[in-house]
């Protein structure tokens, strides 16, 4: 198999550009290049980049990626690392799904707190000009920590 970057685009869905990126951040090895200086890439990128896509796809970092990749290039050495980094990622997934679920609390309050009327008294609004009126606890925790922060 004997791809242009075009070719590698179409066939696995992923922009040139973002393979250029994937290739200057370490993830993709530097391609051969023709005479005249035309990246060529094989089945072996083919696969490497449909991993690093599902990787992205799941909402892994790039080092973490970059990580994977070295030790999948391993096969006998033992899985314990790439557990490490799995669950590392899933508590931050979990993490993300908390802010998330309070994200979504906050705004079903304040979309039914509006009574219908002038944006002048319009609750969305008044939340969102005055931090101190969310409900949420998470936000008034993050906002007690900011404020701390700057004190500091």
């Amino acid at each position: 198999m004997d791809l242009s970057i075009g070719d590698l685009s179409r066939s696995t869905g992923v922009l040139a550009t973002t393979i250029r990126y994937y290739e200057t951040a370490d993830l993709m090895p530097p391609p051969p290049r023709t005479e005249g200086g035309r990246r060529r890439y094989g089945q072996a990128d083919v696969e490497r980049l449909a991993f690093i896509r599902h990787a992205r796809e799941l909402g892994f970092e790039v080092d973490a990626i970059r990580e994977l990749l070295a030790l999948a290039a391993e096969p006998e050495r033992s899985c314990a690392e790439v557990d490490v980094i799995a669950r590392h990622h899933l508590a931050e997934v979990e993490r993300r799904i908390e802010r998330l679920t309070a994200l979504r609390g906050e705004l079903s309050r304040m979309i039914g707190a509006c009574g219908h009327g002038r944006v002048g008294e319009c609750r969305v609004i008044e939340v969102l000009s005055d931090h101190g009126r969310c409900e949420d606890e998470g936000h008034r925790i993050e906002r007690g920590r900011r404020a701390a922060k700057r004190g500091a």
